[in-house]
């Protein structure tokens, strides 16, 4: 009877277990789904604010309860590589004319005070021509211009809201650059 007792004792801790990581299987499903995930910069079209080799995790969640801001980093996929993902930053809302003229940006014909590009832009491309972004469509740039696909060239284009996967949030690799990524104004 002892035995019985024990079988059944190891059976309902097995089975504890068993619920325990379902739960956590559940939960990290969860999260990454919905709230954030991990994501690697490639390339240095976000240098000096993000190199390559960064590790970051991604906030998913902001985007549902608030608009996208101008100058915030943002990670979205890219539509001709599966599993391939571009970091750039927002510089165009909705509503919004945007052009590059002489190696800058202009918003509604006004010259965009910012700071974030390493240098003027050498090539304007399809934003030599004033563009209208619609309701939902976002214009994205590079912070290192000149070594960027971004919402100048046509593989990247603009981007709808609903392509925003989110915001850079955490830095999280190199560990000497640790920390909330700042998303000035």
């Amino acid at each position: 009877m002892s035995q019985e007792k024990e079988d059944r004792s190891i059976l309902r801790e097995l089975g504890g277990w068993i619920v325990y990581i379902a739960i956590i299987l559940g939960l990290t499903y969860l999260i990454i789904t919905f709230v954030g995930q991990r994501t690697r910069v490639e390339g240095h079209s976000m240098e000096t604010t993000l190199s390559d080799g960064d590790n970051l995790i991604v906030d998913k969640i902001s985007f549902r309860f608030r608009d996208p801001k101008r100058f915030e980093i943002i990670v979205f996929p890219y539509q001709y590589e599966e599993d391939t993902y571009y970091i750039k930053r927002i510089i165009g809302l909705p509503g919004e004319t945007v052009q590059v003229k002489d190696g800058y940006v202009y918003i509604n014909g006004e010259k965009l005070d910012e700071h974030y590009g390493n240098e003027p832009m050498e090539e304007a491309n399809m934003a030599a021509e004033p563009i209208t972004l619609g309701d939902d469509e976002y214009f994205v740039l590079g912070d290192n211009r000149n070594h960027s696909s971004d919402s100048r060239d046509p593989s990247v284009g603009v981007l709808k809201r609903d392509d925003l996967i989110g915001r850079a949030w955490i830095r999280i690799y190199p560990f000497n650059k640790f920390g909330v990524i700042k998303h000035e104004q």
